[in-house]
Formats: structure tokens, sequence, C-alpha cells
């Protein structure tokens, strides 16, 4: 039987857009699925028209459904998540649902101290409005451009907009902006478990939304587990580096990445 992996989007993209994904691992004898966050509708369009949907979900109400979703399987997937669904599957690696997990871009967990000023830029369509905790927030063209499509040409940029954007909730963002003045914030990852599966953390270095220095900082989070943690970048990739048209790059070195780690 060959070995589930779930993949898990972050904010701003709906689950569709992991479908080049599918097909790849499909093809390299997994059994992948990506299912979207609670609520999330079926496809772009009706998430567009429904942004309600998912407003006001939190980081343990997403976490909590890709539990269930997980528990319900006939062995623990592998986890391949980006952005805030990167942060998700550590979480739930470290919670012990999952057999390995990938983290690219990952969104900043409790702990991680550097907070650089692109990323503060690619947040303020979220943070800027404390009323819109509550709310489900859409990006605009120009500011998917700065978040996500920096590395890539304008045109480029535009194209993956207007196919894979959806508006998402700004709930997670808050929670992990305020992660490190929470005790017990639902942004915290149990980063010293050392009987979880391996773990790789993936970085674009061209990155405004979770760059380079916040990835780096968190492989230290994880300095008191001895399990197999690894980090590998990206040279100037920006955030759109799994949709983007180097995606199958990146998918490839996961691929061979399992495959070392006795899970190919």
């Amino acid at each position: 039987m060959p070995r589930p992996v779930m993949f898990i989007h972050g904010l701003w993209l709906h689950a569709s857009s992991w479908e080049p994904w599918v097909e790849l691992f499909a093809a390299s004898g997994y059994r992948p699925s990506a299912p979207g966050w609670p609520h999330e509708p079926a496809t772009v369009e009706a998430a567009r028209a429904n942004p309600d949907a998912v407003a006001n979900l939190s980081i343990d109400d997403v976490a909590g459904h890709y539990a269930e979703l997980i528990d319900a399987m006939d062995e623990p997937p592998i986890l391949i998540g980006h952005s805030f669904g990167g942060l998700f599957a550590e979480k739930l690696l470290g919670e012990g649902h999952g057999a390995a997990a990938v983290a690219i871009d990952p969104a900043q967990i409790k702990g991680v101290l550097p907070l650089p000023l692109a990323q503060l830029r690619s947040g303020l369509p979220a943070l800027g409005n404390p009323a819109n905790l509550h709310r489900a927030v859409s990006l605009t063209e120009k500011e998917f451009r700065f978040s996500f499509g920096n590395a890539v040409s304008e045109e480029e940029s535009a194209d993956l907009y207007n196919r894979w954007t959806i508006p998402s909730p700004a709930r997670p963002l808050f929670q992990a902006a305020a992660a490190n003045f929470v005790l017990h914030s639902q942004a915290k990852v149990n980063t010293d478990n050392s009987d979880r599966g391996p773990l790789l953390l993936i970085s674009g270095t061209a990155d405004h939304t979770v760059p380079d220095v916040v990835t780096r900082s968190t492989l230290k989070q994880y300095r008191d587990s001895t399990a197999v943690t690894e980090l590998k970048q990206f040279e100037g990739r920006g955030h759109s580096l799994t949709i983007d048209s180097g995606w199958r790059d990146v998918a490839e070195s996961v691929l061979g990445w399992l495959k070392d780690n006795g899970l190919g």
C-alpha cells in the first residue's frame, strides 16, 4: 500500500493550489491528498464568493480539523505544509499526528523572535486593522506581489494571484504575532519531542512573508530534540515557491529527502 501524504496550504491560497504536487507525488508512488481548511469551499471561485465561510478560524480550529482527518486514516501520513500549513505540519508532527513533516516557509511558531520589516509589511493587510481579528481578509494583487510574488515576474505574480488566491481568516496571523506574549499560545509547537518522525524545514532566501532568518530561527527551536530536523534553503526564491514556475525543483527536493530518510 502506498504511503499517504497530506498537503496543507496556508493563508490566501486554496487547497487546489497543491494539484501539481498531488499529481507528482501520485506518480512517485505515494497516496497524496490536499484537504482544505474547515468550511473551505471546494473551488477558488466559491471561496471568493463566500469569505465568511472561514472567518474567525483559529490555529487550533485548523490543526484540530487536520488531526481528525489524520486519525481517520489507515496510517499516519507524511505532512507537507506551506506557510501556516507549515506551522500546522510542525504542530501536528510534534503531537504525534504524522510519520514525518516538511514545513515550507513555515509561519512563525512561539519562541521565534526575529520579526523583519518585510514580514511586518506582508502581514499588514490583516494585522493593520484590529477589527480584522474575526474576519476573513483578501489580498490585493499589489499586496500579493509583495508578499508572495516578489521573486517572479510581475506577469507570473498576477497569474498566480488570479488562479489561486482566496480570502483567509486573519485570526491565525494575530495569534502568531502575539505568540511570545501569550502563555498558552496556540502557535506553540512541541519542539522538544524526540520521538517524532523526521522534519524538514524549507526556506526561500528572498521570501518576504516568512524571511529566511525566521525559518533559521525556527530550526534553533528544535535544538533539544534528537529527532531528525534539517533545513534546506532555496536561493532567490520567494513565498510563491510552491506554486510558481519553479515548484518542481522544491517538490523533487522533498521527494529526495523523503527517500533519504526511508520514506520513499
